[in-house]
């Protein structure tokens, strides 16, 4: 439409240039809009109607262009001058003025539509008409929707969401995945591997995964470990993200064109190290009660106390050493049973038994162990650590625990994590302690009977 009239056009070419006429351009801008458009001239005579305002009403632009008001085809008679009168005010109203109103389409149904119609200035400042663009009002409800409910998902969600490009960098996040990313400011445009010391392959492999074939059936339990904060602040964070993946595409575009990955992720890794822990604790009790079933059909109390060893290993350590006192003051320890220092095994009596003390040095968790009566914890990682303390060249943990028996100290068991295995924590020398009661009982049972 020309600013002059409605209906006026003027080349936007020469007079000798090719190109298409400003009539044709305008109809072809008007049919192509996603919005339904209309237009009045000053004496309320249709001048323009699109074809979406053809899709909703079903009367064609031949139909319609030429009448006086919509009367009698478009609204119903009783309607008609109520609607006629609040389209044409907005000729003389300054800004757009929004309205709902009920039409009619050309089979009879009747349709419920927002309008957003302004007033059309002719050369002179003079009201020239009325434009009108209208939707259905659920398509409008359904776009207001969408948006509130984008809005919603970037201020208030109670879950992190965060907009990834086809390049796998984050462009946008809400508040919750900043605070969990470790801060809005320091997230945006960067590569996710400066965010994420470990899982990053798992996540950026997901992420590939939804571009190229869309999102997976069901949420993913990804684990991955924060790098530390710039500024300082708390170390590596190790957390679980339930985490669920869209991939969005170009609404505009005729074929799919990907615009990257919405990634919506909730941190459950409080309830996931609770339901570990809760597993670690079921399985280790039944190895415990297997082992002391086992133990009972032992006649010699070593073998009885080898064989809860045994049973101790699985899933919790690579070798074990148990290493007795000799009586003597300062306290030694004499290798009672290994495991081998090679592959994993069972744990047997040291071959010959010659009681030649260990060549443990000063301040070795061993004796450090029998000098508290209980359990210590050492992580290391060179193999000069390691053989200076006795141990497999491929120790990088250990936990030692004491064994006691009748209020007497019998010695130290000792257990070895290689570095395929995280360090002992807590819950790990607990386990220990449990075992080395049962241990510390059998061995006291077998010095009673060989003394006998």
């Amino acid at each position: 439409m020309s600013a002059s009239r409605i209906g006026e056009t003027t080349d936007a070419f020469g007079p000798d240039e090719p190109g298409p006429g400003s009539d044709d351009l305008l109809a072809a801008l008007l049919d192509g809009m996603d919005a339904a458009l209309c237009a009045f001239d000053a004496d309320g005579v249709i001048t323009h109607w699109n074809r979406e305002a053809e899709r909703i009403l079903g009367w064609t632009a031949h139909e319609a262009i030429g009448r006086t008001g919509l009367a009698g085809w478009a609204a119903r008679p009783a309607d008609a001058d109520e609607v006629q009168g609040r389209l044409m005010a907005a000729m003389h109203a300054p800004g757009r003025q929004v309205h709902e109103f009920a039409l009619l389409r050309k089979d009879g149904g009747r349709v419920l539509v927002r309008t957003q119609s302004a007033g059309v200035r002719g050369a002179e400042g003079k009201p020239a008409g009325v434009y009108c663009a209208f939707s259905e009002v659920h398509a409008q409800i359904d776009l207001e929707r969408a948006i509130a409910l984008s809005e919603a998902l970037f201020e208030d969600a109670s879950w992190g969401v965060v907009l990834v490009d086809v390049d796998l960098r984050p462009t946008v996040v809400n508040a919750h995945a900043a605070r969990a990313l470790g801060g809005r400011a320091t997230l945006l445009g960067r590569p996710l591997g400066e965010l994420v010391v470990q899982g990053v392959e798992e996540l950026e492999g997901a992420l590939q995964h939804v571009l190229a074939e869309g999102a997976p059936p069901a949420p993913a339990e990804l684990w991955v470990t924060l790098r530390r904060a710039e500024g300082g602040g708390a170390g590596e964070r190790r957390r679980c993200w339930r985490s669920g993946f869209l991939r969005l595409a170009s609404p505009l575009a005729e074929e799919p064109v990907p615009l990257g990955v919405g990634w919506l992720f909730q941190d459950i890794t409080e309830a996931k190290t609770a339901e570990q822990e809760a597993a670690q604790l079921r399985f280790r009790g039944n190895q415990l009660h297997r082992a002391g079933r086992a133990a009972a059909e032992c006649e010699d109390p070593m073998e009885a106390a080898l064989s809860y060893l045994d049973f101790a290993l699985a899933g919790f350590a690579d070798h074990a050493l148990v290493d007795l006192t000799s009586g003597d003051r300062p306290a030694r320890l004499v290798r009672a049973a290994a495991t081998p220092s090679g592959a994993p095994g069972p744990c047997v009596p040291v071959a010959g038994g010659a009681g030649i003390p260990v060549p443990y040095p000063s301040g070795h968790p061993a004796f450090q162990c029998l000098d508290r009566l209980g359990s210590v914890r050492a992580s290391g990682g060179s193999r000069e650590w390691a053989a200076k303390r006795q141990w497999p060249k491929d120790t990088v943990h250990a936990l030692c625990a004491v064994l006691r028996s009748r209020g007497r100290t019998l010695g130290v068991v000792t257990f070895l994590r290689g570095p395929s295995r995280s360090a002992f924590e807590r819950p790990d020398a607990t386990y220990a302690e449990n075992i080395a009661v049962r241990v510390a009982a059998a061995i006291d049972l077998a010095q009673v009977l060989r003394a006998a």
